[in-house]
């Protein structure tokens, strides 16, 4: 198993080190919108407003970004995953946050359309 167990050696590391890439971009993502959101408290205070839903939909998008980099670093894992059970564990961790991004994306739909009612649709 010479060439074969060279080949899976290499795979392993390049997809590792590719996952570790994603999962750093997924946390930039929560570091930007956490100092994006903060940027527009900082405005809505400077105006003498809370702006609670531009924060919310602010934030909430850069968590449902964050979130679709995890899942495709999930997914790679999947692909040198060693043994049946960090399979489950990576397909159920997989199952939530599709679930989370899921549900994140509808709120944020629904605060996006009352915002736009309301005649405030910048962001």
């Amino acid at each position: 198993m010479g060439l074969l167990g060279n080949l899976a050696e290499i795979l392993e590391r390049w997809v590792g080190g590719f996952r570790l890439i994603i999962e750093f971009v997924s946390v930039l993502c929560v570091i930007c919108g956490f100092f994006g959101s903060f940027r527009a408290v900082i405005l809505g205070i400077r105006r003498k407003s809370f702006p609670f839903l531009e924060v919310r939909i602010r934030f909430g998008s850069w968590l449902a970004l964050a979130l679709e980099f995890q899942l495709g670093s999930d997914i790679l894992a999947t692909t040198v995953a060693p043994s049946w059970e960090a399979l489950g564990k990576l397909g159920a961790i997989a199952v939530i946050r599709t679930f989370l991004n899921y549900f994140l994306n509808q709120e944020l739909e629904a605060e996006q359309s009352l915002r736009e009612r309301s005649g405030d649709s910048k962001v």
